[in-house]
C-alpha cells in the first residue's frame, strides 16, 4: 500500500480526484490539516486539528457493481477499530459513526468517472481522536472525540494502521458482494430499526416521519410510514 502524507492540503478527497489517473489503486492520502475538508451535502468538516484522522483511499475495482456501498462498508472497518479502544460505536444509516449518539467519524465517497463510465472512487474518512472539549462544542451537530469518551490520549499512528488493515482485510469481498458481504456485520452496529425516525433529504429540506424496518441487501433503509406503508429510502440524513 503507498501513503502519501502531507502537513496540510486543501482536502484529501481532491487531491485523490484530481491526481486519480497517475495513483495507484489502494493508495492512501494522510493529511495532518485540510483548509477545505469536506462532508456530505457540501458540508464542511473541521479538519484543523493534526491528532485527529483525514484520510483518503484511490480504489479503482474491478467491479464496480457496488461501489456505492464502500461509505457503508468503510463505517464497518471504522466502527470495529472505534470498539477495540472499549467504548460502543453505533451506526447511523448510511454511515455515519457515533458515540454515544455523538458523531465521531463522518465518510465521503467521490466517484471518478471516464468518458461516463465509473472508473473508481475516492473515498474520504475524518475521525475524531484527539479534541479539546472547546472544540466539539464548537460543532454545530452534537459530536465527540475517541479521547474525549475514554480519557486518554489516542495514538494517531496506531488508530490509522488499525483502520487501514481491517478496512482492506475483507476489501475484496465487499467489492465482489456488496452490502450482502458485510450486512451482518453492519446490523450489529445498527441501534435505530423498529425505532420512530425521520429522514431530512438534504439541509433546511423537511423532515420526514417514518418507523425504520430494517435494511435491504442493496443497503437501502427500508420504512413505513404513518399509513404503515412500505418504503425505501435511497439516500438522506437519518434523524432519530
Amino acid at each position: 500500500m503507498k501513503i502519501l502524507k502531507f502537513n496540510c492540503i486543501d482536502s484529501t478527497n481532491t487531491y485523490g480526484k484530481t491526481n486519480f489517473d497517475t495513483l495507484e489503486d489502494g493508495t492512501a492520502i494522510i493529511a495532518d490539516e485540510q483548509t477545505h475538508g469536506k462532508g456530505r451535502f457540501n458540508r464542511v468538516w473541521v479538519s484543523k486539528n493534526c491528532e485527529n484522522i483525514y484520510l483518503s483511499l484511490v480504489l479503482k475495482p474491478q467491479n464496480h457493481a457496488h461501489i456505492s456501498n464502500f461509505t457503508q462498508y468503510m463505517s464497518v472497518a471504522a466502527a470495529k477499530v472505534l470498539g477495540t479502544y472499549g467504548v460502543q460505536p453505533q451506526i447511523k444509516w448510511p454511515n455515519d459513526v457515533l458515540i454515544n449518539n455523538k458523531k465521531i467519524c463522518g465518510i465521503l465517497s467521490e466517484a471518478v468517472l471516464k468518458n461516463n463510465k465509473p472508473a473508481g472512487l475516492v473515498l474520504g474518512i475524518g475521525v475524531n481522536l484527539n479534541c479539546d472539549a472547546q472544540t466539539i462544542a464548537s460543532i454545530d451537530k452534537p459530536a465527540t472525540s475517541l479521547n474525549l469518551e475514554t480519557g486518554k490520549n489516542i495514538n494517531k499512528e496506531e488508530f490509522l494502521q488499525k483502520l487501514l488493515d481491517t478496512f482492506f482485510e475483507n476489501y475484496e469481498n465487499a467489492e465482489q458482494y456488496g452490502f450482502e458481504g458485510f450486512k451482518e456485520e453492519y446490523l450489529k452496529y445498527t441501534g435505530f430499526l423498529g425505532k420512530t425516525v425521520y429522514i431530512q433529504q438534504r439541509d433546511n429540506a423537511q423532515k420526514e416521519q417514518y418507523v425504520a424496518k430494517n435494511i435491504d441487501n442493496q443497503g437501502n433503509l427500508i420504512v413505513t410510514d404513518s399509513q404503515n406503508k412500505e418504503k425505501i429510502i435511497y439516500s438522506g440524513d437519518l434523524i432519530y
